[in-house]
């Protein structure tokens, strides 16, 4: 049964999420609760892990909850569920984009979708900002030293834009993020 609701569970989040790992957060975050898979304080831990470790957040979480459920098994199905959906459109859309691609309506289409999904990506950025500094919908419980870090690392992000023209890549803004988690909260 654990097999089959793995099955369900990814092909849901790999047919529904668009936009890539940000804006899959919120429905990843649904199905996986729904489910009662993680709790929400190990869903924020997973998605903190999956986005400092190489490789895709919903492939790292469909293998990481399928070990867990049921296996070896289970990371099988759960990852082959997440990445079926993608492998599928991709390869459709490729034998559909030559005649799409001059298409207004097309265009517009994209267009707007780039607008959802940056919305999409903000929420769930403010969202994670929010419960990890203020607390979740259970209670509210101030981090002074996470609200801190998170003004810290967005001074070093923004600043680092002032002083170099393109800005500290995102592999070093990890790595800082990282080494002042572990410096503020340890191991």
């Amino acid at each position: 049964m654990i097999l089959l609701e793995l099955l369900v569970g990814f092909l849901m989040i790999g047919c529904f999420s668009f936009g890539g790992a940000y804006a899959a957060i919120p429905l990843i975050r649904e199905v996986v609760l729904s489910f009662g898979w993680l709790e929400e304080e190990k869903l924020s831990y997973m998605i903190a892990v999956s986005e400092s470790t190489p490789g895709p957040i919903m492939v790292n979480m469909a293998t990481y909850i399928g070990s867990v459920k049921a296996g070896v098994p289970g990371a099988i199905i759960a990852t082959f569920a997440v990445v079926l959906p993608a492998f599928l459109i991709v390869i459709i859309l490729m034998l559909l984009l030559k005649k799409l691609v001059n298409s207004g309506a097309f265009q517009a289409t994209l267009g707007s979708l780039k607008s959802c999904v940056t919305g999409i990506i903000l929420a769930t950025g403010a969202y994670m900002i929010l419960t990890n500094c203020i607390g979740s919908y259970s209670g509210i419980a101030v981090d002074y030293v996470a609200i801190i870090l998170t003004l810290a690392l967005g001074a070093v992000c923004f600043g680092s834009k002032k002083i170099m023209k393109k800005g500290l890549s995102p592999i070093i803004l990890i790595c800082i993020a990282g080494v002042a988690g572990i410096l503020a909260y340890g191991w």
